[in-house]
C-alpha cells in the first residue's frame, strides 16, 4: 500500500516515463531504474567551461554556457574529460515534474569513488542537485575529474536522481523507533540525533592491517564503462595501521575509507549520506550519497553493509582517529515497496561491502 508522501520506487519511476514526466530519445538501459532512483545518461555533446556556474532565477543554462563556454566537442565516440577542468554535459533524460514532485540529485557511488565531482543544473537553478516541483525541461551534468582523467562517452551515467513526493524524513524519534525495529547501525549505542543516524570512520584496518588508499597523481586514465579493468596499484597508494588507529590527513589529497559501523536500509526505506558539520574538523566526506532500499538488508542478501567514504581535508593537516564521527545518514520513507531490492535482485556491486574501490579495478 502507497503512502501519501514519500521516496518514488522503481514502478513509480517507470510510470513516470509511461506519462511522460521524465522524457528520453532512447530505449532505457535495462538496470537503469533502481530500487528509489535513476541513473541519468550523458548526451551526446560536452561543453569545456571556464568556471562552475549557476544560472539564476532569470537565465536558462544555454545562455550561461555561450557566455562561458572555452570550446565544445562531441562525445558518441567517447572523449576524455582532464582532471582539473570544468565540463557541463547536457544529458539524455528530461523532465516534465508535476507541482507535487520534486527531486534530488547524487553522485552514483562508483563516480564519488573515482573523485569525480558531479553536480546536476537546472535551468532557473539557485542550488545544485535540487530539482524544484513542476520542472520541465533539460537536465544538465557539471562534471571536474578531481583526481584521475576519465574517459566518458553519450550513455555514460555518472549521476542519479531521486523523486520525491511531499516530505518524506523521518526526525529523531522516528529513527530511533526504527532503529530499535531494525537495527539501522550495527552499533549498541548509536549516535542519532535530528541531524541523521552518526556514522563513525574505521582505522583499524582489515586482517591485513589496510585501512584506506590514497590517490595518486599523474596517473593513465580510467574508462568509467569498463569494470575490473584497471590495475589497483596505478591509481592508488594502499594505507596500513601502524597501531596508532589514527591518519593524518594531507591537505587537498583524496582518500579512500569506510565506516566503523555497518549500514543497513529497510526495504520501505531509502537512506543518504550528508556530509558532517565542516567546523567540526578540517575534514570533510566528499560527496553525499544515495543507499537505496535493501542495502545491507537481509532479505537481500546481506547482513550488514559498511559505507565507503570518500574524505578530504582542507587548508590544513587533520588527524582522524578511530571512531570520530564524519557523516551523517538522513532516512526517508518510501512511497511503497520497490519491486526490486538492492542486492538481492540487482547483482549490485557494493552489497556486503567492507573497504572496496570502485567497480573499474582488478581485485588485488
Amino acid at each position: 500500500m502507497a503512502r501519501s508522501s514519500g521516496i518514488l520506487a522503481d514502478s513509480d519511476i517507470q510510470g513516470l516515463f509511461e506519462n511522460n514526466i521524465l522524457k528520453s530519445d532512447r530505449p532505457l538501459d535495462k538496470d537503469q531504474i533502481q530500487p528509489a532512483s535513476l541513473d541519468l545518461r550523458l548526451g551526446k555533446k560536452a561543453y569545456r567551461v571556464r568556471a562552475s556556474f549557476l544560472p539564476g532565477p532569470e537565465k536558462q543554462v544555454i545562455d550561461k554556457l555561450e557566455q562561458f563556454k572555452l570550446h565544445e566537442f562531441d562525445l558518441e565516440n567517447g572523449a576524455v574529460l582532464e582532471t582539473g577542468c570544468v565540463y557541463i554535459v547536457p544529458l539524455i533524460e528530461t523532465l516534465a515534474l508535476s507541482d507535487e514532485l520534486s527531486a534530488s540529485a547524487n553522485p552514483k557511488s562508483s563516480t564519488g569513488r573515482l573523485d569525480i565531482f558531479t553536480r546536476i543544473i537546472t535551468d532557473y537553478a539557485q542550488e545544485f542537485d535540487k530539482v524544484t516541483s513542476g520542472y520541465h525541461g533539460q537536465l544538465y551534468l557539471e562534471i571536474s575529474p578531481r583526481t584521475f582523467p576519465v574517459i566518458v562517452r553519450t550513455g555514460s551515467r555518472l549521476s542519479q536522481i531521486r523523486f520525491r513526493k511531499g516530505k518524506s524524513g523521518l526526525n529523531e524519534s522516528e529513527l530511533l523507533a526504527l532503529h530499535k525495529k531494525e537495527m539501522l547501525v550495527s552499533d549498541d549505542h548509536p549516535n542519532i540525533t535530528a541531524s541523521g543516524v552518526g556514522l563513525s570512520i574505521d582505522l583499524t584496518g582489515n586482517s591485513n592491517g589496510l585501512v584506506g588508499y590514497r590517490g595518486k597523481h599523474h596517473t593513465g586514465v580510467i574508462d568509467v564503462d569498463k569494470r575490473g579493468v584497471a590495475d589497483v596499484l596505478d591509481f592508488w597508494e594502499p594505507i596500513y595501521d601502524r597501531g596508532s588507529h589514527s591518519l593524518i590527513l594531507d591537505p587537498d589529497e583524496f582518500y579512500i575509507l569506510v565506516s566503523r559501523e555497518a549500514v543497513h536500509v529497510p526495504p520501505l526505506f531509502a537512506a543518504e549520506m550528508t556530509p558532517f558539520d565542516p567546523l567540526i574538523g578540517e575534514f570533510r566526506v566528499h560527496y553525499a550519497g544515495f543507499f537505496d532500499p535493501g542495502f545491507g538488508n537481509n532479505e537481500a542478501g546481506g547482513k550488514g553493509s559498511r559505507a565507503v567514504l570518500e574524505v578530504r581535508s582542507h587548508e590544513v593537516p587533520f588527524i582522524l582517529e578511530h571512531g570520530q564521527i564524519v557523516g551523517h545518514l538522513v532516512y526517508e520513507h518510501m512511497l511503497r515497496h520497490p519491486k526490486s531490492l538492492y542486492g538481492r535482485d540487482l547483482g549490485s556491486n557494493y552489497q556486503a561491502q567492507g573497504l572496496k574501490l570502485s567497480k573499474h579495478f582488478k581485485p588485488l
